[in-house]
């Protein structure tokens, strides 16, 4: 029963993770329709907001919520996995990405209101965030040994960084190509 569970808990992350990372890439979209002219901002926000509301309660949301069913089902099954330092690290990574998320909806109910705080390349950089959730949560998942945590963390540090070096490159890439 453990690895049906198992199965289906993988399964629901890569739903969840699909639907962050389209939903935020919906957001920058959204944050850049707002430089068109009035006519064409009304018909293309109009259509994010439809596209944003329905990823997320549709396939985003639920898939979170049967990702964490799942897990605890199969702590449930096997609670000795709570015994495991690996894993308490592991959950911490998950309650930051349930927070990026609820930070997502914030994001959503922000800009069908008209209010975008955010560029299009700050939010590039916020979609690599739950790039390096995943990286830390499936390095933690398979490797489950403190020494591999400690490279797996500058792995990710250096990850991050260089994420973080090819948003900027490609945002001067486009500023250029734009002009």
């Amino acid at each position: 029963m453990y690895n049906y569970i198992k199965a289906i808990h993988i399964i629901f992350v890569v739903s969840w993770m699909a639907g962050l990372f389209y939903l935020v890439r919906l957001f920058i979209y959204h944050t850049e329709a707002q430089e068109k002219p009035e006519a064409e901002r009304k018909i293309l926000s109009a259509q994010f907001e439809i596209m944003e509301r329905k990823l997320m309660n549709i396939i985003t949301t639920p898939a979170m919520v049967l990702t964490l069913l799942a897990g605890i089902g199969m702590v449930w099954i096997a609670p000795y996995w709570l015994q495991q330092s690996w894993l308490m690290v592991k959950l911490c990574f998950v309650v930051g990405l349930v927070a990026y998320h609820s930070i997502c909806q914030s994001k959503m109910e922000q800009m069908r209101k008209g209010v975008y705080t955010w560029s299009s390349t700050q939010l590039r950089l916020w979609n690599e965030v739950a790039t390096i959730f995943l990286f830390a949560i499936v390095f933690l998942a398979v490797l489950k040994n403190a020494i591999d945590w400690i490279y797996g963390l500058v792995g990710l540090v250096a990850f991050s960084v260089i994420i973080m070096m090819i948003v900027k490159i490609y945002k001067r890439y486009r500023v250029r190509n734009e002009a």
